[in-house]
């Protein structure tokens, strides 16, 4: 499992790099456009990215003027958009059946691959956890630094519960997507709070 690691690196590196990604969606997309002609299954694809696209571009027009040079940068824009964004969610979702199956034959052992996934798991393990060791004190003990902040005595862990990470990230985006509107509406010619507002209702009051 080492050696397949290993051998693997190098398209695993590729495969992260966001650049990488997106050349991948443009082919892709160039693969749909080119042989859903051919097979029903990638027409349907097709004609429902379409009519999706269609959609959203159909709404647009309904709060702010599309143009002519507008209406296919904005198709094109979207096209890659959803794309994307499917790839992303097929990747995690492969991810995460990917994982759920390694646990399932390290628990069972099944082909005796436990202590290859046990020994690739530890390591993984430490070289996450010596970054944390690297900043003990040198006048607190090991097991003391581990009890105040890798995992407590109560066996409660050390980070905050679901539901506050899941408010803190939200409202990081949209602090972030406010941030982006309004250098949006300062920078650019596109109103955007005044679309913001149009959508949300408050232009009229």
């Amino acid at each position: 499992m080492r050696a397949i690691r290993l051998m693997t690196a190098p398209i695993r590196g590729l495969v992260r790099s966001r650049v990488v990604q997106l050349v991948l969606v443009l082919a892709f997309i160039l693969a749909l456009d080119h042989y859903s002609f051919d097979y029903a299954l990638l027409r349907q694809i097709s004609a429902a990215l379409k009519a999706l696209v269609d959609a959203t571009v159909q709404f647009c027009a309904q709060h702010f003027r599309v143009g002519v040079l507008t209406d296919p940068l904005l198709q094109v824009t979207l096209i890659i958009a959803y794309v994307y964004v499917v790839c992303l969610a097929a990747i995690f979702l492969l991810r995460s059946a990917a994982r759920t199956l390694a646990d399932l034959i390290g628990r069972s052992n099944f082909l005796w691959l436990r202590n290859a996934i046990a020994r690739e798991r530890g390591i993984a393990a430490y070289r996450a956890w010596e970054p944390f060791e690297r900043i003990r004190p040198a006048g607190i003990p090991q097991e003391e630094w581990e009890r105040m902040f890798a995992w407590p005595a109560d066996n409660k862990p050390p980070y905050p519960a679901l539901p506050w990470r899941i408010l803190t990230t939200v409202v990081g985006y949209l602090i972030l997507i406010a941030v982006a509107i309004v250098l949006l509406q300062v920078f650019t010619p596109l109103p955007a709070l005044s679309l913001i507002g149009r959508l949300l209702g408050l232009a009229d009051r």
